[in-house]
């Protein structure tokens, strides 16, 4: 399914399996979920797995919309970070998602990727 914008708005399903590539244009992975604050109806993060094989093994980092450029065209995002700078990412693994809102976490990964919250 293509990234299809309306007015710079695009549904979860629409985003959730796109690839993630680098200024390098290597290939960072694909979009895993989006995660929703619903306090604040707003985008809480972009859930990037990254690595593994066949879904095993996949890191999942949690990376701000913002840090995230759209490319319609090649219906893919480009996230401005190395592979190494993305290895040291806050993250999770996929048995252990973050439940609740923890600020400690938000804080880390906005930071990491020079982004504000």
């Amino acid at each position: 399914m293509s990234i299809t914008t309306i007015r710079n708005m695009a549904s979860a399903s629409t985003i959730a399996g796109q690839k993630i590539y680098n200024a390098q244009k290597e290939t960072l992975g694909k979009v895993e979920d989006v995660v929703l604050d619903l306090d604040n109806g707003k985008v809480a993060y972009v859930v990037l797995s990254f690595g593994g094989f066949m879904g095993m093994g996949d890191k999942l980092f949690a990376v701000p919309l913002q840090a995230l450029t759209p490319d319609s065209k090649d219906e893919c995002f480009h996230l401005d970070i190395t592979k190494e700078k993305l290895e040291n990412a806050p993250g999770f693994d996929k048995s252990n998602w973050p439940t609740t809102y923890d600020e400690t976490f938000m804080k880390s990964v906005y930071s990491h990727y020079g982004v504000t919250p």
